[in-house]
């Protein structure tokens, strides 16, 4: 046989690839186990940076901005790679962006309906003023 024959050379061979019963598709599968295995450790930690940070003798406002971008970055983990997005056509990617925000925004107005004093409920209905204007027509009550 020649030297330049289309034959596979032991140079062109990897090792891994050359020992008996290497599957391709269990390495990588393997590699994508140990992959997410470090995403979960690393959503851990910023987890336990969580709760520590909540004993912190800090300002309420940097606890809360701290808890906050430390939960978005838990979120974008979760959602690029458990929820597959990082893989997925980017169509159904930008589809749940506009859920998110849609959500997101309905939360706010909701966070400002029931932060504003008109959503207050009315304690004592006896105590309420009487416009002027209604008393001098109103019927008798019996």
């Amino acid at each position: 046989m020649s030297a330049t024959s289309s034959t596979t050379t032991p140079d062109s061979i990897s090792p891994a690839s050359a020992a008996p019963g290497y599957d391709a598709d269990a390495a990588h599968g393997s590699s994508k186990f140990q992959k997410f295995v470090n995403i979960a450790m690393i959503l851990a930690a910023i987890t336990g940076v969580e709760i520590v940070l909540i004993y912190l003798p800090f300002a309420k406002w940097l606890i809360l901005t701290a808890l906050g971008v430390l939960s978005a970055v838990k979120f974008l983990f979760v959602i690029f790679y458990f929820m597959h997005l990082k893989w997925d056509k980017m169509f159904c990617t930008i589809l749940f962006f506009i859920g998110l925000l849609l959500a997101g925004g309905t939360v706010a107005a909701l966070i400002a309906i029931f932060a504003s004093g008109d959503s207050k409920p009315i304690e004592n209905m006896g105590a309420l003023p009487v416009p002027a204007h209604a008393s001098a027509h109103a019927p008798a009550v019996v």
